[in-house]
């Protein structure tokens, strides 16, 4: 199978999700069919862009996602969402204007789809098939007849109850106006991918949201399931309801829990009643749309508010036995119980005295500001609490020490994405009739944020670096050969060892041939060139190396050598002040350069002296540490010049021992010479 770009992305975002959840726990995997086209279901929908990564990283196929397309029009968050194969959907929510005057029913009994309004212009801003929407979500209803700039007639009556109350009041209330759009395209594309096997992902409650129910569905996901079926009677979509709970979504190091219940099967009479329209379709689509439901809530913990959430939670953790740790699964499976017995006995005056109790219990955990599992812990009293209190603080100072460093580099990391997540939210709850808090947001802005803040931060960080390091000579951080590594590793193949000795071996000979190159040219260039030298040579320079010397692959090194890279001689040589050849500008020749001669052979001979006689010269090797390289090479010598001249130079002059074999490393003598 081949590694595609959706994979890396999903692997990719799998890292960032554990970074920032302390711990994603799935349930019910095994109930996803391997093959078959499916349509996967979520709710609720509390962490916008978060929560597709969950599922996609927790479920064994690919998905493509359903996505608003005001979303897909973002630099970045589009090109990602199209690498995951997204579809873009355009909502009518997302394109809604707030409406002139106000509306109100005249006649709430007799006519509830007659709607009537103050200062309204229904002919100018709304067409048939366009839906007026209530302010809070508190419903919309499509656009049947338009009869004046002042009434106009709607497809359904408004049946909440808060619904109800904004338009039987006198002076009405605000609405606004959503445009239709034709959605053909979109299903176009789901039947594609349903067709060729794929799943498709959704959120049917429409938009993501911070309550603590699941709010109601819209019937898009049903027209999918059951207009792919009636194009093609050999399709058999599956329906997988997902449900995506979390422990405080918008903060890091939190925990979440997705759970996949069993997939939901479409009867062909449902098929068959959709094929013919009209109101037979509408029947289908509802109950179809009602099997949904009902599946998302075994799969989710739904309470009517925050409040009865906290008290279920307060009370799931007081009935849990003692020393006995249940895992995620187990505990939303038992919120789920919770959750169904206060519902079906809330009017019981036991439950009622007991949600009192657990409330106050709540408010005096928060007044201490204890949690629930530490009220057992403040019991031990005495020496054991002093001493786990030292303890406890011991540790928080050390663990404080060794990350201070990481939490001054991660600082501005924090208070930028705490900013920016929490501007976000104050915009999202502007722009939205169902969000509380726009808690939603808080951690997918906060993904975003660090994604594109760190590499910038720490890049700046390592300019500082490198800057500093240049500035002061932090020699340890400009070592760039560390980056060497592949001669260290071709020396380790034992196939490649005999290629390079043979490499070693042409790079002295070559050495050795450009030496005598130069020495039997040089004095056709400088006419002073034997007569320039101080270093005298007694015998002609050899190809071979010394036989009592043994080579260089069989020298025995220290060891304190072998992390050194001199011992390969891979370094990056820098020229040293013994291993170039000077040149000086003499008196009595006007100027004029002398000569130079430069010798690199390997067994270090040197051309002859001006006294004629010829001796062997050769230089012995220093330890790595010396600053003297051990490649010493020839030096050209000072003319004859007065020395009242030249008086301030004092010139180094070598002693060069004769080469009677290979007698070991040591120190070549190096005496002065103050004048020249």
């Amino acid at each position: 199978m081949w590694i595609t770009l959706y994979d890396i992305v999903v692997v990719f975002f799998g890292l960032v999700l554990d970074t920032f959840f302390r711990e994603i726990k799935s349930r019910g995997s095994h109930k996803i069919p391997d093959k078959g086209p499916l349509i996967f279901v979520a709710a609720p929908h509390a962490n916008q862009f978060v929560d597709p990564l969950i599922l996609m990283r927790n479920s064994k196929r690919p998905i493509s996602f359903l996505i608003a397309e005001k979303s897909m029009k973002r630099k970045y968050i589009g090109g990602i969402a199209r690498s995951l194969h997204a579809i873009s959907v355009t909502r009518p929510q997302d394109l809604a204007v707030p409406g002139k005057g106000r509306i109100y029913l005249s006649d709430r009994k007799n006519e509830p789809l007659l709607i009537s309004g103050f200062d309204t212009k229904f002919t100018e801003e709304l067409n048939i098939g366009s839906q007026i929407s209530l302010p809070n979500d508190r419903g919309s209803s499509e656009v049947t007849d338009i009869i004046s700039d002042t009434k106009l007639k709607i497809k359904k009556e408004f049946k909440d109850l808060e619904a109800m109350e904004m338009l039987s009041q006198p002076e009405g209330t605000t609405y606004k106006c959503l445009p239709h759009i034709d959605q053909s395209k979109v299903y176009k594309t789901v039947f594609e991918v349903l067709n060729a096997g794929g799943c498709v992902g959704i959120f049917p409650e429409g938009g993501s949201h911070d309550r603590t129910e699941i709010l109601p569905l819209k019937a898009g996901v049903t027209i999918m399931a059951l207009g792919a079926m009636a194009a093609n009677p050999k399709l058999d979509v599956k329906i997988v309801p997902c449900g995506l709970n979390y422990f405080h979504a918008h903060q890091f190091r939190s925990r979440a829990v997705v759970e996949f219940g069993s997939p939901i099967s479409i009867s062909r009479e449902l098929v068959e009643k959709y094929s013919k329209g009209g109101q037979d379709k509408r029947n289908a689509c509802s109950n179809l749309l009602e099997v949904i439901y009902n599946g998302l809530k075994s799969v989710t913990v739904n309470t009517p508010d925050y409040e009865t959430l906290m008290v279920i939670q307060a009370a799931r953790r007081l009935y849990r036995p003692e020393h006995h740790k249940l895992e995620l699964p187990e505990v939303m499976e038992l919120n789920r119980r919770f959750v169904s017995g206060y519902m079906n006995f809330k009017d019981d005056p036991k439950v009622q005295k007991m949600n009192k109790e657990v409330m106050a219990y709540n408010q005096q955990l928060k007044y201490y500001g204890l949690k629930d599992h530490q009220v057992q812990k403040s019991t031990c009293g005495g020496f054991r609490a002093l001493f786990l209190l030292l303890h406890r603080i011991f540790l928080l100072i050390l663990w404080s020490i060794l990350g201070f460093p990481g939490m001054i580099l991660g600082f501005p990391i924090m208070v930028i994405a705490r900013f920016i997540s929490s501007k976000k939210a104050k915009e999202a709850v502007k722009s939205s009739t169902i969000k509380v808090a726009g808690r939603d947001v808080l951690a997918t802005w906060k993904l975003l944020v660090a994604l594109g803040v760190t590499p910038i931060l720490y890049g700046i960080y390592t300019l500082i670096i490198l800057i500093s390091a240049y500035n002061y000579n932090w020699r340890f951080i400009l070592n760039f050969e560390i980056l060497s590594l592949r001669p260290l590793f071709l020396s380790l193949l034992p196939w490649s060892k005999s290629s390079i000795q043979s490499l070693r071996q042409i790079r002295e000979e070559l050495a050795f041939d450009l030496t005598e190159l130069i020495n039997e040219l040089g004095p056709k260039l400088y006419p002073d060139f034997d007569n320039a030298r101080i270093v005298q040579e007694s015998k002609k320079a050899s190809r071979s190396p010394s036989p009592s010397r043994p080579s260089s692959s069989l020298r025995l090194f220290a060891l304190t050598d072998l992390a050194d890279d001199k011992l390969f001689n891979w370094e990056k040589a820098d020229d040293s002040d013994y291993d170039d050849v000077f040149f000086f500008l003499d008196k009595h020749n006007g100027g004029k350069i002398t000569g130079r001669s430069r010798s690199n052979s390997s067994s270090r001979k040197f051309l002859s002296g001006k006294d004629g006689t010829s001796s062997s010269a050769s230089l012995t090797r220093v330890n790595s540490f010396s600053s003297i390289n051990s490649n010493m090479e020839a030096f050209t010598k000072l003319p004859n010049t007065n020395t009242n001249t030249i008086s301030s130079f004092n010139v180094p002059e070598l002693r060069i021992t004769d080469d009677d074999g290979y007698q070991g490393d040591k120190e070549s003598s190096i005496q002065t010479k103050k004048n020249v």
